[in-house]
């Protein structure tokens, strides 16, 4: 398992959300880090989750 890095901004950069959470896959970080952005109410914020080499999984502006 990989520890993924999820965080989210509001429109002046102020952090919102900034959590780890371990995945097997990038595709699988993709989809929890989509569903923890959905129960949050932050699909919309702007967000990245970043894999532990530096690879940008989700991004959204």
């Amino acid at each position: 398992m990989k520890t993924y890095f999820l965080t989210v901004f509001d429109k002046l950069g102020e952090r919102l959300l900034n959590e780890t959470f371990e995945a097997s896959s990038n595709d699988e970080a993709k989809e929890i880090g989509t569903k923890r952005l959905d129960e949050e109410g932050y699909s919309e914020h702007t967000h990245r989750c970043v894999s532990p080499d530096a690879k940008l999984v989700l991004f959204h502006r």
